[in-house]
């Protein structure tokens, strides 16, 4: 083979490459999530993580935490989006968090959604207390994951960082 050939060869193989190494780029993103909670007393929390679309409809679970699946429906907005069609959340869920404690996560973001009309809800539910629908709603754009958010119920705050 000549020079000239292998050369238009791995020119051809790396410009053929290129493009999906940029899709996997802008797929999606890692991005660590500190979650605080109040100094409440009773059970722990269970918290499902959703991307809400703009139009306020529940689109996606992006993490629950609380792995005993028969207190989901005391999570009310989450369990009744879900509908019949409870998703497999095995691989996007941990152990519910206590009163005071904290809880980092990891999420997993579609890099699509970025800088649109979109928002990430933390749902928290405590046994025997109220639920808290929107206890944490943040803009998802770069503003939104790069400062500190304020809840309303169990979660004191919610923090970002890149993976």
């Amino acid at each position: 083979m000549s020079y000239s050939l292998k050369i238009s060869l791995l020119a051809l193989i790396i410009a053929v490459s290129r493009p999906a190494a940029s899709v996997a780029q802008s797929g999606s993103s890692q991005y660590k999530c500190m979650i605080q909670m109040t100094n409440y007393m009773g059970e722990k929390a269970y918290i499902a993580v959703s991307l809400i679309n703009g139009k306020g409809a529940y689109e996606k679970t992006l993490y629950v935490l609380g792995s005993d699946k028969k207190w989901y429906p005391d999570v009310k907005a989450w369990y009744k989006a879900l509908g019949k069609k409870t998703p497999n959340i095995s691989a996007i869920s941990g152990a519910s968090v206590a009163g005071g404690d904290r809880s980092v996560i990891v999420l997993e973001i579609d890099n699509s959604k970025l800088n649109k009309d979109y928002k990430l809800r933390f749902e928290s539910s405590v046994e025997d207390k109220e639920d808290h629908a929107k206890d944490v709603e943040i803009p998802l754009t770069t503003e939104g994951l790069s400062t500190k958010s304020e809840g309303t119920g169990f979660i004191r705050y919610v923090r970002f960082s890149p993976n």
